[in-house]
């Protein structure tokens, strides 16, 4: 979205915009499509909103918990590429796409997106993001799916809905939201002084990032992006504060978060504390990486699986702002 994390401001831009039709292609890179009324309502619903939509030939296929083989996958993902769609949409994330990296053609990727293809994603899409912007420095979006995002059972979000056709509209130029408030200093903490000092902008950083726990499973391996002076976005869903921490600490020691001018936290959902963990919590894990990093950690950034999302540019230069509560991650005024 663009002016701001405003539910009533966007829902009234939203409702006043005239949306160009575009071509939409729908294909299932990772777990199987178990949910068909979920796959249906989101189809519809993106054909009701004007556009074209473009079913992939497999995109309902199955083949244990994926969708469809290895091979199947891949060649969904060219096919993607080869549609000349303006935005590639996954159906649903979950898992698949780490196992065929080594097997998918970044430079018809790369092709596709210099033509003006938008490759857009979550969750499990990370893995892909990652993937083309290491091999071919090539950018995509995180943002919504069919299943999680255009399938719901209740209404689609308005904010999710509005920050797609943004992207849709070219008009998409930054997003904006509330940092939670600062927890009341105490007198005996100087920490907490410097803590709410004023954070400085952050010009010309590449963003990138996505769901944890799949971007830590690429550290070591080719398909994870070397993003010097970075945004660092994360986020993800079931994994406790104590597997939020472990993770975070493979990319702190694997030296990546050291490398980047901000970390900014999603939405950690849908997990659940356990009476072992005394006091042990996500605040836990924030404070800790404070701590062991020099670069700002911003949180409550609407990403990740919930409904309300606003669409991000992976690979793509950004800034980012920070005044009193509001955020703004900002790349309007870069060439892309």
């Amino acid at each position: 979205g663009g002016a701001g994390f405003q539910p009533r401001i966007m829902r009234d831009r939203f409702a006043n915009a005239k949306v160009s039709m575009s071509h939409i292609y729908i294909y299932s890179p990772s777990s199987a499509q178990r949910d068909k009324p979920a796959f249906r309502r989101g189809v519809a619903r993106l054909a009701a909103m004007g556009h074209d939509v473009e079913i992939d030939a497999d995109a309902l296929a199955t083949h244990m918990r994926f969708a469809g083989d290895d091979a199947t996958r891949v060649a969904a993902i060219h096919r993607a590429a080869a549609s000349g769609a303006d935005v590639a949409m996954t159906s649903r994330g979950g898992y698949g796409l780490t196992r065929i990296l080594p097997d998918i053609r970044y430079a018809a990727l790369a092709k596709a997106v210099a033509r003006g293809t938008r490759f857009i994603g979550f969750s499990d899409f990370t893995a892909l993001q990652c993937a083309l912007y290491a091999r071919t420095g090539a950018g995509s979006w995180i943002g919504p799916v069919v299943h999680d995002d255009f399938g719901r059972p209740d209404e689609v979000d308005d904010i999710m809905q509005a920050c797609f056709e943004d992207l849709l509209c070219a008009q998409g130029e930054g997003a904006g939201w509330q940092l939670p408030k600062p927890p009341a200093p105490k007198k005996t903490d100087a920490t907490d002084a410097l803590a709410q000092r004023p954070m400085r902008p952050i010009r010309n950083a590449v963003l990138w990032g996505g769901n944890l726990a799949v971007l830590s499973s690429l550290v070591g391996t080719p398909y994870l992006p070397q993003v010097d002076g970075g945004v660092l976005v994360l986020e993800d869903i079931a994994e406790h504060p104590y597997r939020i921490e472990r993770m975070l600490t493979q990319l702190l020691l694997a030296g990546v978060l050291h490398k980047q001018k901000a970390i900014v936290l999603g939405q950690f959902t849908h997990y659940q504390l356990a009476p072992n963990d005394k006091g042990f919590k996500l605040q836990t894990v924030i404070d800790w990486l404070r701590s062991k990093i020099k670069a700002p950690v911003l949180t409550n950034l609407p990403m990740g699986h919930v409904a309300t999302k606003v669409v991000l540019p992976f690979g793509l230069p950004v800034d980012l702002m920070v005044d009193g509560r509001d955020a703004l991650i900002y790349w309007g005024g870069h060439h892309h």
